[in-house]
């Protein structure tokens, strides 16, 4: 992984951590969520206003990671609705890396080499012990199942995406498609929400829409960084913004124990290096 993909996908962790602290200070996320997805939706009409259709070969894979996109809202929901989302969830990002690193050794026959794998394991073991930290063995068995399953979809559609973005020929007709095919979502939230005859936090939304930017951009570009670096690299890095979360919570909310956070964050931090030497 070359350098300056790696400081692309690192750039895109920390506007993925930004936003994911903006969703942990409201406590309507419902609103948050649907905000961010309302704002993804306006950015693919945009993308898809200025960019040619993606090739038919690419659509397939479209597909699965919409479907599959909407799945991993719907878990999301979910694991709030139990309230300890907090102490599972680094688990569904820290198996996502691994996950992507053997579909796409499997699938694209891509390989990172001994000093590679080293990394993405190193950041995988960084982000579970963050996750052990923070204490999942007093999760109720369903919730760490719904993390189980959070990090499979995530693991599907970084796959799906790195194999329809390299076949689309166009990455921002293929950002602009996904991107559009989340609009059902902000559209069942709000119909839910009318359903039962509540109102949105006003600060949520505008959080939200300030979240929507960030998720766009920072999903963009991993798009683009997927095709130029092996998929397995680019999750790792990415999944990295697990951890620069919990640095954020530990300077800005005040949240403990700080030295798991600041052990998880030094072994991704050694993680990342081992990726970026492998290049």
């Amino acid at each position: 992984m070359s350098l300056f993909a790696l400081s692309i996908v690192l750039f895109s962790a920390f506007l993925h951590a930004g936003w994911n602290a903006m969703l942990k200070s409201v406590t309507d996320r419902a609103a948050v969520l649907g905000a961010v997805a309302a704002i993804t939706a306006l950015a693919g009409v945009a993308l898809i206003s200025v960019s040619p259709i993606p090739a038919a070969a690419s659509w397939p894979a479209l597909f699965i990671s919409t479907v599959v996109h909407y799945a991993y809202y719907l878990l999301l929901f979910r694991a709030y609705r139990y309230g300890d989302l907090s102490q599972v969830y680094p688990i569904s990002r820290g198996l996502a890396p691994a996950l992507v690193a053997l579909s796409a050794f499997v699938l694209l026959g891509e390989s990172l080499g001994p000093l590679g794998w080293a990394g993405l394991a190193t950041i995988s073991l960084g982000i579970c012990i963050l996750a052990m930290q923070r204490g999942p063995i007093q999760a109720s068995g369903q919730t760490i199942m719904v993390a189980l399953l959070l990090g499979l979809c995530i693991g599907t559609y970084s796959v799906a995406d790195g194999i329809g973005v390299r076949s689309a020929g166009t990455l921002t007709g293929y950002m602009g498609w996904l991107f559009l095919l989340e609009a059902p979502v902000p559209l069942a939230i709000v119909l839910k929400r009318r359903r039962d005859r509540g109102r949105f936090e006003s600060r949520a939304l505008v959080l939200g829409a300030l979240g929507g930017l960030a998720a766009v951009t920072a999903y963009g570009l991993v798009l683009y960084v997927k095709t130029i670096a092996p998929l397995g690299a680019v999750s790792a890095v990415r999944e990295s913004s697990v951890v620069i979360a919990a640095l954020i919570g530990l300077v800005f909310f005040g949240e403990r124990p700080w030295l798991g956070r600041l052990v998880a964050a030094a072994i991704v931090a050694g993680g990342v290096v081992t990726l970026a030497l492998s290049g």
